[in-house]
């Protein structure tokens, strides 16, 4: 290896490292742009900030995986590790199996199916976004195949399992959420199932639980301390947490037009209300209520 003879072998391999540390430590948030710079004595410096006769850097910024061996997949959308932690696929959702708390819903064991065929050598790579731990203290990944395939994108692309990005977890949303558009159009998996057609918003009292897909107009907002409130009429509404609303255009711009709205009822008494934690679950429609096709476009 050549080198400038001016530099001491140790300066040199004590820069070098100090490089290597700066761009690889994990907790760090690096910038964009790195310089490197030579002295006159042939003295090498790195920084973030450019000077005379500094070349920026190249860097290769990808994300970390582990590599992790599978026990078991607990449910479509949940595998189980060697070492008995629980994985939750980030960004989508399965039906629920049958369990000791509820009870099973249509596509859940097929779900459950599809993933065990797609994990039968039991290796998998794990990639964590900014929240790693949910409240039921499962750990929050991507999963990525010996192949290199994307695990969450294909059971959306396979219909099994729907979008479900909830902040400030978003990487991959865009491929997530085209993946879900393939099945809804070739109608894939539960998109050909009755159970998760799109219903007008008045059948909402006789919902059953689980996931479920709503067509609405609202007409007037309403917001508190913490929630923005679309509302829908006087026993419905559609909420977005305040510290969220960053992520969705203007509210007012969904105001009067009709909206595929997806997610989990609340019901407190006569009232319901859903939840949406992203623009992916507020959908505008290009035409009116339509059953049977996907008519709408995803805010970015």
């Amino acid at each position: 290896m050549l080198r400038n003879p001016s530099i001491p072998m140790v300066q040199l391999k004590l820069s070098l490292c100090a490089l290597l540390l700066f761009l690889l430590a994990p907790s760090i948030a690096f910038p964009k742009e790195i310089y490197r710079s030579v002295d006159s004595q042939g003295r090498i410096t790195y920084s973030d900030q450019p000077s005379g006769k500094s070349h920026a850097v190249e860097i290769h910024n990808q994300p970390s995986r582990l590599l992790r061996h599978v026990r078991k997949v607990y449910d479509g959308d949940t595998i189980i590790l060697e070492d008995g932690k629980h994985i939750r696929l980030l960004g989508v959702n399965t039906p629920e199996i049958e369990s000791r708390q509820r009870a099973e819903e249509p596509g859940g064991v097929a779900a459950k199916k599809w993933l065990q065929t797609q994990l039968h050598d039991k290796k998998v790579y794990l990639e964590y976004d900014e929240v790693k731990i949910d409240k039921y203290k499962r750990q929050l990944a991507h999963v990525f195949l010996s192949n290199g395939k994307h695990l969450n994108v294909m059971l959306l692309e396979n219909g099994w399992g729907t979008v479900s990005i909830i902040p400030p977890n978003g990487r991959y949303s865009d491929k997530l959420i085209q993946a879900q558009q393939h099945a809804e159009k070739m109608r894939l998996g539960i998109w050909a199932m009755p159970e998760y057609q799109l219903e007008p918003i008045t059948k909402i009292a006789n919902h059953t639980k689980g996931w479920r897909r709503f067509s609405a107009t609202p007409h007037a907002i309403k917001k508190n301390r913490k929630y923005t409130r679309l509302l829908i009429n006087d026993k419905v509404d559609i909420r977005v947490a305040n510290n969220n609303l960053k992520a969705f255009p203007p509210l007012s711009s969904y105001l009067g037009k009709s909206l595929e709205v997806r997610g989990w009822v609340s019901r407190n008494n006569d009232y319901y209300t859903m939840l949406i934690q992203h623009p992916s679950s507020l959908i505008v429609r290009k035409s009116g209520f339509n059953r049977s096709s996907f008519t709408g476009d995803y805010f970015p």
